[in-house]
C-alpha cells in the first residue's frame, strides 16, 4: 500500500501541472492594427508555445480602433482561449490602454506590455523571463536602432537628457514600453491614481530591482505608426508636469536673468545720461523695464496654467477610460 500509494504521488496530472507553472500575461495596446494582428499573433504563439513552463494569457487592448481591429481580436479568442480582450469606448491613448489592460491582469506572476506592429520582436520574450528568473522585478528594453528624423532623434535626446537631469527619475534614452513586470511591481502599479500618465515614467519612478535588454527594432509589418508629433509632444509635457518642477523653475530662472539684464540696462542708460550725453525719457525707462517684467508675467503664468490644469483633471477624477466590450475575461 505505501509503494503504491509513493508511485501514484509521482504522477502529475495537467491541471496540476497547469497549476504549478507560471503564467504570464501578454498585454497588447491596439490602435487600428487590423493589418498587423493576425500575424502578431501568430509570430508570438510560435514562440510562447515553446516555452513548457509557464502559462499563457494574451491580452489586446482595442483603444478605439476605428478599423475591424476589434472583430479580429474577438475571433482570435473564440479560436484560442489563451486570447482575451478589451474594447475602449473611443481612443484614449496609449498610456491609457497600457493602464486599462495593466488592471485587468490579477493573477499573473509577470506581465509584459508589447505592441502589436511586430516592432517589439516577440522572439525576445524567452530573454525577458531569463533574465525576470534571475531575480529581477522589472526587465525594460532599450531600441538600438531607430528610423526617425534628425529633428526627432534631437528632441528625444533633449528630452531624456532634461528630464533626467530635473527630475527624480531616471529613464534610459531609447527605452521602450516594452518591458517585463513582476506581480510586485503590477500591484504597486495599481496603486497609482494619476489622469495625467507617463507609463514608462511610473514604472521606473518605483525602482525594485531592474536590468535592461536591447534589440533592433524591425520595420512596421504593415501601416503607419499613430504616433505623431502632437502624441510626442503631450507624452513629453505629461512627463515633465508629472515628474519634475523644472519648467515652474524655469519661469523662477528666466524672471531673475530678465530682472538681472533690465537692471544692467537701466544703469547704462543712467550712465549715458550722465556722463555721455544721451537722454532717455521717463517713458523710455518705463517702458524698458515694463516690457521685461511682463514677458516674465507671461511666462510665469503659461506655466502655473499648465500646472492647475493637471490638478484640475485630478480633482475631477473622471474615470480614466471605459469599457465598452469585453471577450475571454470572466466578467465578460
Amino acid at each position: 500500500m505505501n509503494v503504491l500509494a509513493t508511485n501514484s504521488n509521482a504522477f502529475i496530472s495537467p491541471t496540476n501541472q497547469a497549476e504549478m507553472s507560471k503564467k504570464i500575461t501578454l498585454i497588447i495596446p491596439v490602435y487600428n492594427e487590423a493589418d498587423n494582428i493576425n500575424a502578431f499573433y501568430e509570430a508570438t504563439s510560435a514562440v510562447v508555445e515553446e516555452l513548457d513552463n509557464y502559462t499563457w494569457e494574451l491580452l489586446f487592448v482595442n483603444d478605439g480602433s476605428k478599423d475591424n481591429s476589434w472583430e479580429i481580436i474577438k475571433q482570435l479568442a473564440q479560436r484560442d482561449a489563451r486570447v482575451k480582450g478589451i474594447c475602449l469606448s473611443r481612443n484614449f491613448g496609449k498610456e491609457i490602454a497600457l493602464t486599462a489592460g495593466a488592471e485587468s491582469v490579477n493573477d499573473a506572476d509577470a506581465v509584459i506590455f508589447i505592441d502589436a506592429d511586430l516592432q517589439h520582436p516577440p522572439a525576445l520574450i524567452p530573454e525577458l523571463l531569463a533574465r525576470w528568473e534571475e531575480g529581477f522585478h522589472i526587465v525594460a528594453t532599450l531600441r538600438k536602432n531607430i528610423q526617425y528624423s534628425m529633428v526627432r532623434k534631437l528632441g528625444a535626446k533633449l528630452f531624456y537628457h532634461l528630464l533626467n537631469r530635473f527630475s527624480n527619475i531616471d529613464i534610459k534614452p531609447n527605452s521602450t514600453d516594452f518591458r517585463l513586470l513582476d506581480k510586485k511591481v503590477l500591484s504597486v502599479l495599481h496603486t497609482f491614481e494619476e489622469r495625467t500618465r507617463f507609463f514608462r515614467g511610473m514604472i521606473d519612478w518605483m525602482g525594485f530591482k531592474k536590468t535592461y535588454v536591447e534589440f533592433s527594432a524591425p520595420d512596421r509589418l504593415e501601416g503607419n505608426s499613430t504616433f505623431n508629433f502632437r502624441n510626442l509632444v503631450n507624452l513629453a509635457l505629461a512627463a515633465f508636469t508629472s515628474f519634475s518642477l523644472f519648467p515652474l523653475k524655469i519661469a523662477g530662472y528666466l524672471g531673475v536673468t530678465i530682472i538681472f539684464f533690465t537692471m544692467l540696462l537701466i544703469a547704462y542708460m543712467l550712465f549715458s545720461h550722465c556722463f555721455l550725453g544721451e537722454v532717455y525719457t521717463i517713458l523710455a525707462y518705463f517702458v524698458v523695464l515694463n516690457t521685461f517684467l511682463f514677458g516674465v508675467v507671461l511666462a510665469a503664468i503659461g506655466l502655473i496654467a499648465l500646472y492647475i490644469g493637471h490638478i484640475h483633471t485630478e480633482v475631477v477624477k473622471r474615470p480614466l477610460y471605459i469599457v465598452q466590450e469585453e471577450v475571454g475575461l470572466i466578467d465578460g
